[in-house]
């Protein structure tokens, strides 16, 4: 098995890459969205919303959380997911500084 460097790259360049990880499916986007829009969902509310089965939804709900861009509060047997506020004004935070960087323009195109 490889061994990953990632030990080996700044804590900034290392949470940007988590962030993207994190939004790197076009699923966990329309969860995204569709928290924006609703505020605050069940599970089933995702799953009646997208294409996907229940489990699959589940899987993107858990990514999404890892990464601290929503949370989930436990109500009875029900999980109730929103945006995290804080950490997501955070992750918008870091992206645009990292997306707004201004870059060299060679004299000729690479």
């Amino acid at each position: 098995m490889a061994i990953t460097k990632v030990s080996e790259f700044s804590t900034k360049e290392r949470k940007i890459a988590a962030l993207c990880k994190a939004l790197a499916h076009p699923a966990r986007i329309a969860i995204i969205n569709f928290l924006i829009k609703k505020r605050e969902c069940i599970c089933s509310d995702v799953v009646n919303e997208l294409p996907l089965s229940q489990s699959t939804v589940s899987q993107h709900l858990k990514e999404l959380k890892n990464a601290g861009l929503i949370s989930g509060d436990i109500d009875g047997p029900r999980v109730c997911y929103c945006i995290d506020q804080k950490r997501w004004h955070e992750a918008v935070g870091i992206i645009n500084l990292f997306l707004s960087q201004e870059t060299i323009q060679a004299e000729k195109p690479c």
